[in-house]
Order: C-alpha cells, then structure tokens, then sequence
C-alpha cells in the first residue's frame, strides 16, 4: 500500500461529499466487493460488483435529505488496507430529523482501484478487524 492508495480513498469520499457519484464510482473495480457490518448501517450483508455496491450507497443516501455530509477524521495506510474513519451528519429524508455517526472502514486496493470495503459501527471495530488496536 502506499500514500497513493489513500489519496483514492479521499477523492472518493471527497467526490461523494461533491455529489459527483460517477467520480466515485470511478474509483471502484468491476469486481468490488462491499461488506457491511449489520450492526453498523441499516442494510447490512455482502454486495458483490460496482452496479451493486453503487446500489447500496444510492439506497441509502436515498434515506437522507441532500446534504448529508463526511468529515474525515483520519485516514491511513496500514500496510495492505487503507483504514479510514470518517463522521457523518445530516437530516433524514422523511421525518427531517438530524442523523449522526461514526464509521470506520477498511478499503483494499489493486492497481488504483478500490476492490473490498469493510463498514464497520466504530473506528475500533475496523482496526480490530484489520489486526489492530487503537
């Protein structure tokens, strides 16, 4: 892994931030796969492909109104995973109520492509995950 790998992880999340879903999109391979703590997000499972895991984040960016936002709160390279955490805020779509969380994810990379994501409830979950502590 190397610096190069997190600044793909950034600009996909910057992107996404932007509302440029094909410039996030763009960062993932054909054969990616999502995996999605159940205790972290609605939906939780295994998603397979770019045109389900472009799904998956439609759909749930589909429960909020616009504006949902990321703040990174750190991103690092960990040798063969890039972990990143990242806080989120907005307003839900239909009650208009404010939603917040923390998520942390493990992004794995080949040849400048994102092709496995790990969604985890908290920033310890995915270092744990990835043979870490904080």
């Amino acid at each position: 892994m190397s610096q190069e790998n997190v600044e793909v992880v950034l600009d996909q999340f910057a992107a996404t931030n932007e509302r440029d879903f094909p410039r996030a999109m763009s960062h993932y391979a054909e054969d990616v796969e999502l995996v999605v703590d159940p205790h972290a997000f609605l939906e939780g499972g295994t998603f397979k492909g770019r045109h389900a895991v472009g799904q998956w984040f439609g759909n749930w960016f589909a429960t909020f109104a616009p504006g949902y936002h990321f703040d990174i709160e750190e991103a690092r390279d960990l040798g063969d995973v890039v972990f990143l955490l990242a806080r989120h805020h907005g307003r839900g779509r239909t009650s208009g109520a404010e939603v917040h969380g923390q998520t942390g994810y493990l992004y794995r990379l080949r040849r400048g492509k994102i092709v496995r994501v790990e969604l985890y409830s908290s920033g310890a979950e995915a270092l744990e995950a990835a043979g870490l502590r904080e």
